[in-house]
């Protein structure tokens, strides 16, 4: 009995975690930090002297990306938030890019947990290293 309520708890946990809905009055924010960082769960950089041809770039790498989604915005609007979900269990991260007067800013986080073991920090390194 208690094998099958486990179970069922653990099931009805990655469910959640797989169809829950994404806010983007949440997610899709303006970016105002000046620093690059790392943190646990996700990570920031910033690159000065940016074109909108950059940034559409940017944009173009980001969509081809596997498991990745537009969540809001556009490059229009000058800005993006990305949702990217690992391939087992869907677990989701974002990633918001933002073009403001040559500036453009990224900026990484999960959504579970504490740690996301780097994965951001080397998603958003890889786009830039694409771009």
């Amino acid at each position: 009995m208690w094998f099958v309520l486990g179970a069922l708890l653990v099931v009805a946990a990655l469910a959640y975690i797989r169809l829950a809905p994404s806010n983007p009055d949440t997610w899709h924010v303006s970016l105002y930090f000046k620093d690059d960082a790392d943190m646990r769960g996700g990570a920031r950089r910033i690159v000065i002297g940016a074109t909108q041809e950059e940034f559409r770039r940017l944009d173009e790498i980001a969509r081809a990306t596997d498991r990745t989604e537009v969540l809001a915005g556009s490059v229009e609007e000058g800005r993006i938030t990305y949702v990217t979900r690992t391939r087992m269990i869907g677990f989701p991260d974002f990633t918001t890019v933002d073009l403001t007067d040559g500036t453009l800013r990224l900026y990484a986080r999960l959504r579970f947990g504490r740690s996301d073991f780097g994965v951001n920090r080397r998603r958003i390194e890889g786009w830039l290293n694409r771009l």
